[in-house]
């Protein structure tokens, strides 16, 4: 049986309160989407019954996520939330319930299968480029331009390099 790990936008989609699957999340995710009051008792109940599992992904995947969100220049839109259910998604080897298309971004580069709930999902796997408005130059990272000081502007690319599936040698 496959792992469902469920962000918070499936949460606010109510995915879980719809499905009979069992589904992953994480506790990042759990406080975030404590807010939802109304919800937040159907969240307990789900626990309770055994259809939702919180688990903290294990801190060599977290060091992955960070590692592999960097190279497609992401790692700046991604929330500690988000990068929690990347990890975790890796880690249980699972499908990732999103609509977030930075999740759905990294989630592809690693060849993670991505469940849309609300879209298509996304079509195009891209590269995150940062580029200097004023010296119309490019970077890997996010930074100030080095060159004249100005903020640089996230922009995306097409993917030059193939995506890099999910290789347990590489984790640990």
């Amino acid at each position: 049986m496959v792992s469902r790990i469920l962000d918070a936008t499936s949460f606010y989609a109510g995915v879980p309160f719809s499905s009979q699957e069992h589904g992953f999340t994480t506790p990042l995710v759990f406080e975030e989407i404590k807010h939802i009051k109304k919800s937040h008792a159907a969240v307990q109940t789900l626990i309770d019954l055994g259809r939702l599992t919180i688990v903290e992904p294990e801190e060599e995947f977290i060091k992955f996520i960070l590692k592999e969100s960097k190279n497609t220049g992401d790692f700046s839109e991604l929330s500690k939330e988000d990068m929690s259910v990347l990890a975790l998604c890796v880690q249980l080897k699972g499908e990732l319930v999103t609509d977030d298309y930075t999740v759905s971004n990294v989630a592809k580069h690693l060849n993670l299968k991505v469940i849309p709930i609300m879209t298509k999902g996304i079509t195009k796997v891209l590269d995150s480029v940062y580029l200097c408005p004023a010296c119309n130059k490019s970077f890997k990272k996010m930074s100030d331009c080095p060159i004249c000081g100005s903020k640089l502007r996230k922009k995306s690319a097409k993917r030059k390099l193939p995506s890099n599936p999910v290789d347990k040698k590489a984790i640990a």
